[in-house]
């Protein structure tokens, strides 16, 4: 599996895109925001030479749908208001969107005639010009030119890694790490994360001018133990599923034992400390914030229809995640029953248990 060619969230806006399956992310940018705003106010604030020019911001791993244009609007409008505050002419804004040559680039500039009208009707006529660009292609290489950017912005996309770790053919009835996962899969998955998160600090130190700032959350772990369940339970819930099938011949065992997701969630402290060994940043925030997996709903209940429900909701939205990576291996004519069973599996466990999400996010000034 090549993860360039498989690894993009559910595309369009049907009933199990990720336009209409991603409330989860959006809850996560929405207690974020804060962080994200003073972010780039201090950046702004501190460069006077920004003053009356161009501002360029990088939203990386935009994926598409509402959350990819909810982003940029907070951004160009908290700036737009500091500038107000402060009595300077707004800059220009030069967005560049990333992520994947697969994503579905299509639906977000298809609506970005409508939300710049919307935002001027909101703003005012003092907002400087909005130029949007598509920047496809893996931010775990260069993307921009030396010192071009201003601001970097990423959400829930870190996480995923450049490939497979090497090396893990014996985890046998896992999609990922779990906990009956050998100790060299949890390794080979950290060293992965410690090698692309180390060639993505690179790539952006080279891209940011001197004093930009780079905001990233990260779906990660809270425990600084490597294996804790924290970061995999998720997947791991999803593997049961497919061991279902395979149980009754639906999966051929040999096709899920050569399945595994590229993904890994990192600790504050595993961030903190790539960071460290680059030495191009320096961290000026550091913080990790959970959400319950029924953040689906952005609404937290006992009641047992609510928990069904939950389930199935949080189903979809891993459906409009890892469906690309489950049709491309196993073939588009189980996937239906796929997250069917692992719906009925997620009801069961949000009832009993109140399993969260843990994010990291870590905002950082180029040296």
């Amino acid at each position: 599996m090549e993860v360039i060619d498989v690894l993009r969230m559910k595309e369009g806006t049907g009933k199990t895109s990720y336009a209409n399956n991603s409330s989860l992310q959006k809850r996560v940018i929405t207690i974020t925001m804060p962080v994200i705003q003073a972010a780039i106010i201090n950046m702004y604030c501190n460069i006077s030479s920004m003053v009356t020019k161009t501002l360029r911001i990088a939203d990386l791993g935009c994926s598409s749908g509402p959350n990819t244009l909810f982003v940029v609007s907070e951004l160009v409008r908290t700036i737009y208001e500091t500038c107000e505050i402060s009595g300077r002419q707004s800059p220009e804004f030069q967005i560049y969107l990333n992520d994947l040559p697969g994503n579905d680039f299509n639906t977000i500039f298809k609506s970005l005639q409508g939300y710049l009208e919307k935002m001027v009707q909101n703003m005012g006529t003092g907002l400087g010009p909005c130029f949007f660009m598509g920047t496809p292609g893996s931010f775990y290489g260069r993307l921009f030119p030396s010192q071009s950017l201003h601001f970097v912005h990423s959400s829930y996309s870190l996480m995923w890694l450049s490939q497979v770790p090497q090396g893990i053919e014996n985890n046998k009835g896992n999609i990922y790490m779990g906990s009956t996962s050998p100790p060299n899969v949890f390794e080979a998955y950290y060293k992965q994360f410690q090698s692309d998160f180390s060639h993505f600090l690179r790539c952006r130190s080279e891209e940011l001018v001197p004093g930009g700032r780079m905001a990233l959350t990260i779906l990660g772990k809270k425990s600084e133990d490597r294996f804790n369940s924290d970061g995999y339970y998720i997947w791991e819930l999803l593997a049961m599923a497919l061991n279902e099938m395979v149980s009754e011949e639906i999966i051929e065992e040999a096709e899920m034992d050569k399945f595994n997701i590229p993904q890994y969630p990192p600790s504050a402290g595993e961030v903190k400390l790539e960071v460290e060994k680059e030495g191009s940043f320096i961290i000026d925030y550091l913080e990790v914030s959970q959400v319950e997996w029924n953040a689906c709903e952005w609404g937290v209940s006992t009641n047992n229809q609510n928990n069904h429900n939950v389930g199935y909701d949080l189903a979809q939205c891993m459906r409009a995640v890892a469906e690309p990576m489950l049709a491309s291996h196993f073939g588009e004519s189980i996937i239906d029953e796929i997250f069917r069973r692992y719906g009925n599996i997620l009801c069961d466990r949000i009832a009993k248990e109140n399993p969260k999400f843990y994010n990291v996010t870590v905002v950082m000034v180029k040296k």
